[in-house]
């Protein structure tokens, strides 16, 4: 087993690309890094200037002192981005633009310099070299039309190990994409997890030659993974980012033990969402980082609302990097229940995707007379199946939160089936159970 190609990476990156790489090395240059960090934003950003006022950077003697810094929150970013930038608008070479979960508030608008881009597109090329070298043809499900796009990084990545990127975009019509896959002979995917499903449901019996694929976005179910093993005899690998990070913020390697981070670019903590306290390797809480090597809009101790753990075990490839456990939930992902429990959309995925013919599904929760209703409505390989509804209800009705509910009176579950005809891939983003309940107003 090869160990991850992030650690020589990253060797490089802090200077000693010869001698390897340890803990105390890494940690004594992310802690200049994280200096130099403070030091840029508290002198530049309207928003840190008054953030970490009275803060001198040079008094951070170890990494454990950021936990008595203040948190930036998506609130902050919606409100006045401008505020984060550390450079004039004219340095700027691409901003990122991202809608509210809610119905009402301003959007998040991330800016990068051409150097940050450079930063994204080094990871991406070392990322991708865990699973991908010179020859390999590459289907990238991710819109690619403008410069600094996420397709557009990713193809110019992968030319950089001699490999070709392929521009399809977010999947519209499988049947096209698969068309290309045959055409093209693909033989790495990168995409969202849904998408990359019913490609494969859709195109098994086609002559296809997708040996490796990188699913990313949103939570990877485990029945998504075995699906793609059986039906294309191809290995899954899972990445975790979201683009304050600049896209990029840990990939699988080939042990699938979990994310290894960009430890030279972002600096990682694990918080009580609660109190906001430091939590130790192996506890779950929030994630939380820190930009090291952002120019345009460095970002402090930023609550990102996922839900995870680093792993206290050594990962089997032997790195000294961390190793984040995949990550399934979000702070604002569970729905509450009349009954007193909970449900998230990651609780569904496992049960609903396992069903052979499913291609994706939607949840909706609404309240009729004094129970709660949860419509699921299935987009499927062929309509009106009464089996699949069958098994989706008996799948379902083996979910803890939703077999108490339903016991006690207080949940009703409806399943409807949708033939294939009707498929149209959603966005490739995280999907979530959506709450039309008149009590329960939509988070901001």
């Amino acid at each position: 087993m090869k160990i991850t190609p992030l650690e020589r990476w990253i060797a490089e990156r802090i200077g000693h690309p010869a001698g390897g790489l340890d803990r105390r090395l890494l940690e004594g240059w992310q802690l200049e890094r994280l200096r130099e960090t403070l030091s840029l934003a508290a002198n530049k950003s309207a928003f840190y200037g008054t953030q970490l006022a009275g803060f001198e950077a040079g008094s951070l003697s170890r990494i454990t002192d950021m936990a008595g810094l203040p948190f930036t929150t998506a609130f902050d970013l919606r409100r006045n981005p401008l505020q984060f930038l550390c450079v004039s608008q004219d340095e700027i070479n691409r901003v990122v633009t991202l809608p509210t979960s809610g119905t009402t508030g301003d959007p998040k608008r991330i800016y990068f310099t051409l150097e940050d881009r450079e930063l994204t597109v080094d990871f991406f090329a070392r990322g991708m070299s865990t699973f991908t070298g010179p020859g390999d043809r590459v289907l990238i499900l991710f819109p690619g039309e403008r410069q600094g796009s996420v397709g557009e990084l990713l193809a110019e990545s992968l030319g950089r190990l001699g490999a070709v990127g392929i521009a399809n975009g977010p999947v519209k019509d499988p049947r096209t994409t698969l068309d290309l896959i045959s055409r093209e002979r693909v033989t790495t995917l990168v995409g969202a997890p849904v998408h990359a499903l019913a490609l494969a449901r859709l195109g098994q019996t086609g002559d296809f030659a997708v040996r490796k694929a990188l699913l990313t976005t949103d939570h990877v179910p485990g029945a998504i993974t075995e699906e793609l093993q059986s039906l294309w005899g191809c290995e899954v690998f899972n990445h975790y980012g979201m683009t304050e990070m600049g896209y990029g913020g840990g990939v699988e390697c080939e042990a699938h033990f979990g994310y290894h981070m960009r430890e030279a670019d972002l600096f990682f903590e694990i918080i009580d969402p609660e109190t906001g306290a430091p939590l130790e390797d192996g506890k779950p809480g929030e994630i939380v980082f820190t930009t090291l090597t952002r120019k345009g809009m460095p970002l402090i101790r930023y609550r990102t609302g996922d839900l995870g753990r680093f792993i206290p075990q050594r990962c089997p490839c032997g790195t000294v990097l961390k190793s984040l456990e995949r990550v399934k939930l979000r702070l604002d992902g569970n729905v509450a229940l009349g009954s007193g429990g909970a449900l998230a959309m990651a609780d569904l995925d496992e049960p609903l995707f396992a069903l052979p013919a499913v291609l994706d599904f939607t949840a909706v929760l609404t309240r009729e007379a004094d129970r709660d209703c949860l419509q699921i409505e299935i987009k499927a390989l062929e309509a009106g199946n009464g089996q699949l509804a069958q098994g989706a209800r008996r799948a379902l009705e083996a979910v803890p939160a939703l077999q108490s509910a339903v016991r006690e009176g207080g949940l009703r579950v409806l399943v409807e089936v949708f033939r294939e005809g009707q498929f149209r891939p959603g966005a490739a983003g995280k999907r979530r159970i959506v709450d039309k309940r008149p009590t329960c107003g939509e988070r901001l």
